[in-house]
């Protein structure tokens, strides 16, 4: 009922609202995590977005970003309405913090049926670190 600003003192060990939100959006975007004698593969979950709707990125040279946002189609009726929403809208994102020898100036990206598969090759180093 009160809207409270970001600015009242919090303890602190208490995560931000960003922080927060963040976890729950990472929670709800599922993957799994290959391991192959010459690469990495990451498939996530992300139904409902097309290709060009997800965004991959390394940040810090070693942290793996993958986002996307599916939002509410555009209803051209405006006498619709809803009786029941359960499939998830909004933000997706997952991080991942890759291993010493991931080569991430080689990444490749499909996106088929709702799952992003993204394979990073290892580099020649020869060194085995598993995610």
């Amino acid at each position: 009922m009160f809207d409270v600003s970001d600015e009242v003192e919090k303890p602190a060990n208490t995560p931000s609202r960003k922080y927060v939100r963040d976890a729950k959006v990472m929670a709800a975007t599922p993957a799994d995590i290959k391991e192959y004698p010459d690469s990495y593969v990451f498939v996530l979950e992300m139904p409902g977005l097309k290709s060009e709707e997800i965004n991959v990125q390394v940040e810090d040279n070693n942290v793996l970003v993958v986002t996307g946002m599916r939002q509410r189609e555009d209803e051209k009726e405006k006498e619709v309405k809803y009786i029941r929403m359960e499939r998830r809208i909004g933000k997706f994102m997952r991080k991942f913090i890759l291993p010493e020898n991931a080569n991430v100036d080689a990444i490749a990206a499909v996106c088929v049926d709702g799952l992003r598969s993204l394979g990073l090759l290892r580099s020649k180093s020869g060194k085995q670190n598993v995610l």
